[in-house]
């Protein structure tokens, strides 16, 4: 089955180059979720002379705070995202933090969407890339209809491109090696954001990026309180723990996948 899924991706249409040289803001709800995503698309994009910009939603406060203070967090975690933005191809003045609180943006939707329709008029990218619909995290989902609801009023035509994170971590792509209810819970989890074959038909473009996986490998190395352990203990979260490492490949195929959606312009 995941065999016939991977077939199927490699199927779907890629990017034109007018595409690739398109601008863009990548909107990620955590640092890390930009290079997960579509770090291959944003090195893409930087060769063919696109101008993008990254804007990190939540502060990432909580994904180590019981091991490092809350401010030491923020400020590693802001440093980490610059580094690895700066090996995706970008500036440090393309690297924008909105510094809502990590796993509380679905509480703060009205001040978000308001920030983030100022950002889309000042800029007036011609694409914006957040994290696809269906994805389980409350960030990731949140920062889907921020944009979206920024978009509502916005007076040029943009095209939305919808990355998967945690989409991977479902049936057929990961398994789930815990006990009873866990595995119970997964695949509830899997059936709600549609089980494999049905929820490929959804992605619809795609950006190969076999010859610079090594770059975007680079660019989330830099996410240290991510990929190491920076306190002795087996208590702190990595990437690589994630289905024992299955989730994790799956943002180093050949491809990164998009929904792609036209806002039309509005009158």
């Amino acid at each position: 089955m995941r065999a016939r899924l991977r077939k199927r991706l490699n199927k779907i249409k890629s990017l034109s180059a007018t595409d690739l040289s398109a601008s863009a803001i990548v909107f990620s709800p955590h640092q890390d979720d930009e290079t997960l995503g579509c770090g291959g698309t944003i090195i893409r994009k930087r060769e063919a002379g696109a101008e993008v910009r990254i804007v990190f939603m939540t502060d990432g406060s909580r994904s180590h705070d019981r091991f490092i203070p809350e401010k030491k967090l923020i400020a590693l975690r802001r440093q980490e995202a610059v580094k690895a933005a700066e090996c995706l191809g970008l500036r440090p003045e393309n690297v924008w933090f909105l510094d809502f609180r990590d796993g509380e943006l679905a509480d703060r939707q009205t001040i978000a969407i308001e920030r983030v329709r100022q950002l889309l008029l000042d800029h007036q990218p011609q694409q914006v890339f957040i994290p696809y619909v269906r994805e389980a995290h409350p960030d990731h989902l949140a920062t889907n209809e921020i944009v979206f609801g920024a978009l509502a009023s916005h007076p040029q035509e943009v095209a939305i491109y919808e990355y998967p994170v945690w989409y991977w971590h479902h049936f057929p792509w990961t398994a789930n090696w815990g006990d009873r209810a866990s595995q119970i819970a997964y695949l509830k989890a899997s059936i709600k954001a549609k089980l494999g074959w049905q929820a490929v038909q959804e992605f619809d473009y795609r950006v190969d990026i076999e010859s610079i996986r090594s770059q975007k490998q680079l660019a989330l190395s830099q996410h240290h309180t991510q990929m190491e352990r920076l306190v002795d203990s087996p208590d702190w979260g990595l990437l690589k723990d994630v289905a024992d490492g299955e989730w994790l490949e799956c943002f180093f195929q050949s491809q990164e996948i998009f929904r792609r959606t036209i806002i039309a312009t509005r009158k």
